[in-house]
């Protein structure tokens, strides 16, 4: 699969979020998604964006447009210096939430993706 259009945004702050779920949409129309795989992507995109600033301190995504042909979708890649998560299987469950959320962060955008790693572990990173 090629890259066709690539962008790295910032994570910081709700405006931040906000900047990628508009990108992340931009992107996703080029491909031409759906629009319930338009709705899916963002909502994503919007849930590991504001899990990113929130839990992982900020970071960084990269957002980008892939293209094989007949075949189009978009990608997006997030970083962020948190401490990671003591159990993924137990975070990935709908209605699990480690604060005072709904416990969809991370169970909504399971379901859309096709091709994703796990979150690092809790000690990836650290000295």
């Amino acid at each position: 699969m090629t890259t066709a259009k690539t962008e790295r945004l910032d994570l910081r702050s709700s405006e931040d979020v906000i900047r990628v779920r508009q990108h992340t949409r931009v992107l996703a129309i080029e491909a031409g998604l759906s629009l319930v795989d338009q709705t899916k992507i963002v909502t994503a995109a919007s849930e590991i964006a504001r899990n990113t600033v929130i839990h992982g301190g900020g970071g960084m995504v990269t957002v980008s447009l892939r293209d094989e042909g007949s075949r189009k979708g978009v990608r997006l890649v997030f970083e962020d210096k948190g401490p990671g998560i003591a159990d993924i299987e137990q975070a990935l469950r709908d209605g699990f939430s480690s604060g005072d959320g709904l416990g969809l962060g991370l169970a909504a955008p399971g379901g859309c993706r096709t091709n994703s790693r796990s979150p690092r572990p809790p000690a990836w990173g650290r000295k």
